[in-house]
């Protein structure tokens, strides 16, 4: 397959949570593959750290400290993209919190709240990208989603599960409607992946991360760079015919049973 496929030279990506985790990683491989990149998150000295990086790769970065659960914060970072660069070809729609509570317990507010921060705020930032690049006939989109969009995790999960199905369904029928007119929309569903939220909730519960891998056949934990590949992938021209997938990325935990067994080497 020839590596002109995979060039982004030209391209304008814009990336929420840019500041760390998967956002700062799925950046640095959108520029390291030669796209220019606005850098969304409310992390500002994370963002400007991410953005220094990337001029140290040779590409443009523009770092903006924003609130994507907002709609109005998301219109002004649109701005100043258009002010800018003018153009987006590539949506990394990665930023959005969740908030834990059992069923019986979380309080509506609250789950309001996690809609509002992984459904609302990304509808919004797929919106205002999906008309600029309506207006262009082309672009590709990633939401973010989650294993918990398709399956149960319990653990009080309830309202984030709510949410990620929704980023699911969402990604389907944006896909249906723009597919037609030049943009793709496909979701990225990540197992756990280790980030300082989840290490802190490991460093409290000695037997969590046990837990986890007991579902993994991969036999490891993800990790913010497991992303880079598959997000360059979805950018480029190489995946030109792939639009509205789901996608686990999650080391084979949705293949397995919940009753199965882990293989041993040899």
């Amino acid at each position: 397959m020839p590596e002109s496929l995979f060039d982004l030279t030209g391209k304008v990506a814009l990336v929420s949570g840019a500041a760390s985790g998967l956002g700062r990683s799925m950046a640095l491989a959108l520029a390291n593959h030669g796209a220019d990149l606005v850098l969304a998150d409310r992390n500002n000295p994370g963002v400007a750290d991410t953005a220094a990086q990337i001029g140290q790769l040779g590409r443009r970065a523009l770092p903006i400290t924003c609130d994507v659960s907002e709609p109005e914060s998301i219109r002004a970072l649109y701005v100043k993209l258009d002010q800018t660069f003018g153009r987006i070809d590539f949506l990394g729609n990665v930023a959005g919190d969740g908030i834990l509570g059992k069923p019986e317990e979380i309080a509506v507010e609250m789950l309001k709240q996690v809609l509002q921060n992984l459904v609302v705020g990304r509808f919004c930032m797929c919106q205002e990208a999906g008309r600029r690049m309506l207006k262009a006939g082309r672009g590709s989109i990633v939401n973010i989603g989650s294993i918990a969009g398709v399956s149960a995790l319990g653990r009080g999960h309830i309202a984030y599960s709510i949410a990620m199905a929704g980023v699911v369904q969402m990604t389907r029928e944006l896909s249906t409607e723009w597919s037609p007119r030049g943009i793709r929309v496909n979701a990225i569903l990540p197992a756990q992946v280790v980030n300082p939220s989840l290490r802190k909730r490991m460093d409290a519960d000695p037997n969590l991360e046990a837990q986890w891998l007991r579902g993994i056949p991969r036999g490891r934990m993800g990790q913010p760079e497991d992303i880079q590949g598959l997000a360059v992938f979805l950018a480029s021209d190489a995946s030109s015919w792939i639009t509205g997938a789901i996608i686990p990325m999650d080391g084979g935990n949705l293949a397995m049973n919940a009753g199965g067994t882990i293989g041993t080497a040899g």
